[in-house]
């Protein structure tokens, strides 16, 4: 008789959602919440990294009685518990990660320290249809654009990374340069479709570079020099008035400019790591342009694309609980583990030892 699949419940605190879920052995996830603070960011027009982490202490437990509700489990029924203890903010990680660790401790549970990327660059095998090793992965949010070769869990290969800001960062960035409301990438996202994306010639950096590396702050540049002149002023200022038709353009031009290096670098490391399977993880995997010329483009060649359920795209706890359920899975010793002196990791690339 196969013995039955073990419970994983995983906490994420990494920046500014609190998420905590429940995940067998076998990838279901019994349960899942998540509380997002961008209310509570926004009169600031971006992340607070006291006030993020002094609300995670305050959501922690209320999400966890959630979804063990949800469940029907308790917590006596958890077999190991998860968190996130890198990359992220300092205040948040160390939130998450004394919460779990003092948890398990009170239980008698081991806990598994997951790596924030791995959980976004798995996210996808949550999916109704879900890839199979080996493929490259693009892992692009508002702290990483990476394109990654994965062989098979914890095998990775960095291919190319960003050498100034992340893809979701300029959108945010750029976003706020030219007025719009926080969280600033979803907003130009919703702007650009109501714009011209050849209107402005702006710059593709790194297109040519021979290499599956990206840079996003040129770009953000000729976007700022775009909206002085149109805005007719000479200095930089919060109050340059575009009307709405520049801006839209200008939003639509710019995402067509960053979307058309994600597209031609992933083709371009996909078929250079021989892969027939191209995985998107991250928050700008959510962003419509992308996917559908990621789609096409990737079609045209050979090869499928996965994404992650919209859901799942931003931080969440479903992809920590169950990146540490494929790692007890495939090493069921993990049970045995008493090591409670978690070490959290501000800044660590996904190949670091946890």
């Amino acid at each position: 008789m196969a013995a039955a699949p073990q419970l994983v419940l995983g906490f994420e605190s990494s920046c500014d959602e609190t998420g905590v879920a429940l995940c067998t052995t076998e990838g279901t996830i019994l349960g899942q919440a998540l509380h997002s603070q961008i209310a509570m960011h926004k009169d600031y027009g971006g992340v607070v990294p006291e006030l993020a982490s002094r609300d995670h202490i305050r959501r922690l437990i209320p999400l966890m009685n959630q979804v063990l509700a949800q469940s029907g489990k308790t917590l006596q029924d958890v077999d190991a518990i998860a968190v996130t203890t890198g990359p992220g903010l300092p205040g948040a990680l160390m939130a998450g990660t004394a919460f779990a660790t003092s948890l398990a401790m009170g239980l008698g549970k081991p806990v598994i320290p997951v790596h924030h990327l791995e959980g976004h660059l798995l996210s996808p095998l949550l999916s109704a249809t879900s890839p199979e090793f080996p493929f490259t992965a693009l892992l692009v949010s508002g702290g990483h654009s990476q394109l990654m070769a994965v062989q098979t869990l914890g095998q990775y290969t960095l291919l190319g990374e960003t050498l100034d800001d992340a893809a979701g960062e300029a959108f945010d960035k750029t976003a706020k340069m030219i007025g719009l409301p926080y969280p600033g990438g979803p907003a130009l996202s919703a702007l650009a479709e109501r714009g011209d994306p050849t209107r402005f010639k702006l710059p593709r950096p790194m297109l040519h570079s021979g290499d599956f590396n990206f840079s996003f702050s040129g770009l953000k540049t000729a976007v700022l020099t775009t909206a002085m002149k149109l805005a007719g002023v000479a200095q930089p200022s919060e109050t340059m008035v575009l009307n709405p038709q520049d801006k839209a353009d200008l939003c639509a031009s710019f995402q067509a400019a960053i979307v058309d290096v994600l597209v031609k670098k992933s083709i371009a490391a996909t078929r250079e790591s021989q892969h027939q399977r191209l995985v998107v993880a991250g928050g700008v995997g959510a962003n419509r342009l992308l996917r559908t010329q990621l789609t096409e483009a990737a079609s045209k060649r050979g090869i499928q694309v996965y994404f992650p359920e919209l859901s799942l795209c931003t931080d969440n706890g479903a992809m920590i609980a169950f990146a540490a359920a494929l790692r007890l899975k495939a090493n069921p010793k993990l049970l045995n583990r008493q090591d409670y002196s978690m070490q959290t990791r501000p800044r660590c690339p996904l190949n670091t030892a946890l």
